[in-house]
C-alpha cells in the first residue's frame, strides 16, 4: 500500500510541473511579430499574422525553462504586391517551407526583468544560433515579453537570385516582437 501511494505521489509530482506549464499561453490578440527591412535605403515594415508559442518559463528555474515559436511564413504581411512575392521560392518558398521555428536552448537573466534567450532559428531549411534579448513586464495576469534582434536574410536564403543584391534589399532584417503571455509570473 505504501509503495502504491509513493508511486502515485511521485507520478503526480512529475505531472504537476507540466500542468503548471500548460497554463502558460500566448494571447494572440495582444501579440505581434514584426520585421523591418530596407529596400533601396527605405525602411519596409511587415509582420506575421499567424504564429504560435509553447512556453514553459519560470524565472526561478531558468535551466528547465523552454520557449518555442512557430511562425507561418505564408502569413507575412507587408503590402499587397509584396505579399504575393514573398511566398515564392526566391523568398520564403512557402510551398516547401511553410513554417519558421525558434527553439530555446538556454535562458540567462541579465537583470530583474531582462533575459537573453539563446536558441536555434530555422527558416527555409537553414538553422542558425541566435541570441534574443527579452524584457518582461507584468501587467495584471498578463506578462508582456518584448525585444528585437537582427538576422541576416541571405544566411537563410531569403531573397535569392536577383534579390541577393544587397544594394536593392539590405541583408540585415530587424525582427521585433511583443508577446503577451498568461501564466508567467515574475
Amino acid at each position: 500500500m505504501k509503495t502504491r501511494l509513493l508511486s502515485l505521489a511521485l507520478g503526480a509530482a512529475s505531472v504537476f510541473p507540466l500542468a503548471v506549464q500548460a497554463q502558460q499561453a500566448i494571447v494572440p490578440a495582444q501579440s505581434e511579430i514584426a520585421f523591418t527591412s530596407r529596400q533601396m535605403g527605405v525602411p519596409v515594415e511587415g509582420k506575421f499574422k499567424s504564429f504560435s508559442a509553447q512556453v514553459a518559463f519560470d524565472p526561478a528555474k531558468l535551466d528547465t525553462s523552454q520557449i518555442a515559436f512557430t511562425v507561418d511564413t505564408g502569413s507575412a504581411d507587408i503590402n499587397r504586391e509584396t505579399n504575393v512575392e514573398v511566398v515564392k521560392p526566391t523568398w520564403f518558398n512557402v510551398a516547401a517551407f511553410p513554417k519558421a521555428t525558434f527553439q530555446s536552448s538556454a535562458i540567462k537573466r541579465i537583470d530583474a526583468n531582462k533575459f537573453e534567450v539563446v536558441g536555434k532559428l530555422s527558416i527555409k531549411g537553414v538553422s542558425s544560433d541566435v541570441v534574443v534579448p527579452v524584457t518582461l513586464a507584468q501587467n495584471g495576469v498578463t506578462t508582456l515579453a518584448t525585444g528585437a534582434f537582427p538576422i541576416k536574410r541571405l544566411s537563410f536564403r531569403i531573397g535569392e537570385k536577383e534579390w541577393a543584391d544587397t544594394s536593392i534589399v539590405a541583408d540585415e532584417v530587424q525582427v521585433k516582437f511583443r508577446i503577451a503571455l498568461t501564466g508567467v509570473k515574475l
